[in-house]
């Protein structure tokens, strides 16, 4: 086994939910850790003054089409939700409140909420659904409501944020093994071929 895979992801990112459908094998089938490392590309929209992809003037309606075209080739289910995109940072509190709990769970946690979010619909921004999420996966809600806006959590989440950036990071999913950035499911192949044969 070699150096881990981080994946960097937004919990309202459709490819994100793509790539966290598909990380977890990748990861098995060549021996490498997968790191989960949620982010909010709405801080990086905002600092760099762009926007989702699916609100792009010009690429919009291909990306929507887009998406669920891929999801179709890759026979994961899913649906545009509504409201789509939304705010993800108690998704992403969450998540990084579990993490110190156990790790396992934290990655189920946030695949279960991303399959709610984009086959059933179930909104991710509301915190009580993030609540309910977490319960299912054996935390203890009534603490994690009671977590959830302590200054520590807000901080982990722009330390987080503020890596990402700097690491030059503005999409998701992104992928990074051996200090090398792959940009969405589109490059899953790219990535294997990486795993298996370094560099090229």
């Amino acid at each position: 086994m070699s150096g881990p895979i981080d994946f960097y992801f937004d919990f309202s990112s459709p490819y994100g939910y793509l790539g966290a459908e598909i990380i977890g094998d990748i990861g098995l089938r060549h021996n490498r850790e997968v790191i989960w490392r949620p982010y909010l590309l709405g801080v990086v929209f905002k600092k760099y003054g762009t926007q989702p992809l699916v609100n792009d003037p010009l690429k919009g309606d291909y990306a929507r089409r887009d998406i669920v075209r891929t999801a179709t080739y890759l026979g994961i289910p899913f649906s545009i939700p509504d409201p789509f995109p939304v705010n993800s940072i108690s998704a992403c509190r969450a998540y990084y409140w579990m993490l110190d709990i156990d790790v396992q769970r934290a990655k189920r946690f946030a695949l279960r909420m991303m399959r709610g979010y984009f086959q059933d619909n179930i909104d991710l921004s509301n915190l009580s659904n993030v609540i309910e999420f977490a319960v299912a996966e054996g935390f203890d809600g009534n603490k994690l409501n009671e977590e959830i806006s302590q200054e520590y959590l807000k901080n982990k989440v722009r330390e987080e944020v503020n890596l990402a950036m700097n690491r030059g990071l503005f999409g998701s999913p992104i992928f990074i093994v051996d200090d090398e950035m792959f940009w969405g499911t589109d490059r899953i192949e790219q990535l294997e071929k990486w795993l298996v044969d370094g560099s090229w």
